[in-house]
């Protein structure tokens, strides 16, 4: 595996884990009863930015 290989794989393995931490935050705030909690826009905003970086890093490697 050369360098780009692992930067690739380590932007996508951290992309999940961003997603997984939003929603984990999305889950815990929605169960604690206060929907209008920072918890929960942090969850949201996590699921958001991993994503996208998912999402950017498919399509970076899909035009090369």
């Amino acid at each position: 595996m050369n360098g780009r290989q692992a930067h690739r794989m380590s932007t996508l393995v951290l992309s999940l884990l961003m997603v997984a931490l939003g929603l984990a935050l999305t889950v815990q705030a929605i169960s604690g009863g206060s929907p209008l909690s920072p918890r929960l826009l942090l969850g949201v905003l996590f699921i958001a930015a991993g994503a996208g970086r998912w999402y950017v890093e498919v399509r970076r490697a899909r035009d090369r």
